[in-house]
């Protein structure tokens, strides 16, 4: 039963776009880790990547200090070298692109699908050239790409695949969870996403030498790690056998991952619900479109983007937000696309007029609150300042 109201009236306080479902069984988690005298990464870290492997049906999963240190020792893993090309949507969070650049290779942008907001799959073969060596796919706000189609395409050309699934936490394509479609799958468990650890991200994979590989990079290239030589298991002595980085994930952080793991369903029963309501409230708006579910999917709904008629209303996206605020509803846009930032435009030349349906998505999409801490009135507080303000702007 509808509870949009009329007439409208404003609600008392601000709706923030997001807030971490963080309760008492999280923070008896950490006082328990604090109090255990192991702070960095130990017994919670194996057990919340034990857990993690249960959950999504994956041999090898690695905790990480982030999901963009993820992605850099994926791409590490596959060898990836100077001059080299990893093609990626342009529709996507910095950290995408950026970890290509470490390696002084290219980042080759595709444009999006106005349906999904996921890379066009119908152009990436022409994006192949002799120096590509991955394609790395980000599965935008929890709906999966076509990953049949990449899969092939990969397969053809003999390249890597790297799942971008910092969205996907939960997400299924063809009732195989995210996680099991590529080479490698780096989550993201930062404080907005479905689970959390505060900061943080996991690289999953069923090959044995590149979670090894991973493994060893995350922590300075040393051989054995520090619960294996400090536990009463261990030995003092390791090996430097490569250059590593200091991504390893801490106890404090993976504790709260342990608690957040046996909730992953829960949260997302109440995201589909909240997507329900969302698209069964706003669907006779003509002003708004509303995003894409497809039966063959599982759709994680880390975000609910709209996107906005701008023939049926008389102001535009920006504005639209400004009106959304003025109501205490907090919003945001996902995102601003790649070729669009200075760097990516100075560097590699990339221009808005290659890149017409993201120019389109951007300039229309607004993404709405949608988190398990939301309550139904909270729900219905958006979907009515909507109404309003299509109401009051619509041509």
């Amino acid at each position: 039963k509808s509870m949009s109201q009329k007439p409208y009236t404003k609600r008392n306080d601000f709706l923030s776009f997001h807030k971490p479902s963080i309760h008492k069984e999280e923070i008896d988690a950490v006082t328990s880790t604090l109090k255990s005298g192991w702070l960095s990464s130990g017994p919670k870290v194996k057990e919340f990547e034990q857990s993690v492997s249960e959950y999504l049906n994956v041999p090898y999963c690695i905790a990480l200090n982030s999901g963009t240190a993820a992605l850099h020792l994926a791409l590490k893993a596959i060898g990836l070298k100077p001059n080299d090309e990893v093609i990626i949507p342009t529709n996507t969070f910095t950290a995408t692109a950026e970890v290509i650049t470490y390696f002084g290779a290219k980042p080759v942008l595709v444009d999006c699908r106005k349906d999904t907001l996921n890379l066009d799959e119908k152009q990436l073969e022409a994006m192949i050239t002799k120096k590509t060596k991955a394609i790395m796919p980000v599965h935008f706000g929890g709906y999966p790409c076509d990953m049949d189609v990449i899969q092939n395409i990969c397969s053809n050309y003999k390249l890597n695949l790297i799942d971008d699934a910092a969205h996907a936490f939960g997400s299924k394509y063809n009732s195989n969870f995210i996680g099991n479609t590529a080479d490698i799958t780096c989550f993201s468990f930062y404080a907005t996403k479905n689970i959390t650890t505060g900061e943080g991200g996991m690289a999953v994979t069923s090959n044995h030498e590149y979670a090894e590989t991973i493994r060893k990079l995350s922590l300075h290239g040393i051989s054995t790690d520090a619960w294996n030589r400090y536990s009463n298991a261990g030995s003092w002595f390791y090996e430097v056998t490569d250059a590593g980085y200091k991504y390893n994930m801490s106890d404090i952080l993976a504790s709260i991952g342990c608690v957040q793991i046996k909730k992953a369903e829960t949260f997302l029963d109440k995201r589909t619900e909240i997507a329900k309501i969302y698209t069964e409230e706003l669907k006779d708006l003509d002003a708004i479109f509303l995003p894409k579910s497809s039966p063959h999917i599982k759709h994680s709904w880390h975000l609910f983007v709209i996107m906005l008629n701008t023939n049926k209303l008389t102001i535009n996206r920006n504005h639209f937000i400004e009106e959304l605020k003025k109501l205490n509803i907090g919003s945001s846009v996902h995102f601003i696309p790649m070729h669009r930032h200075k760097y990516y435009q100075n560097t590699f030349n990339y221009k808005s007029v290659d890149f017409p349906n993201s120019e389109w998505v951007y300039q229309r999409t607004i993404s709405l609150p949608i988190y398990p801490e939301m309550t139904k009135t909270d729900t219905y507080d958006v979907i009515n300042a909507i109404k309003h303000i299509v109401s009051q702007y619509q041509k």
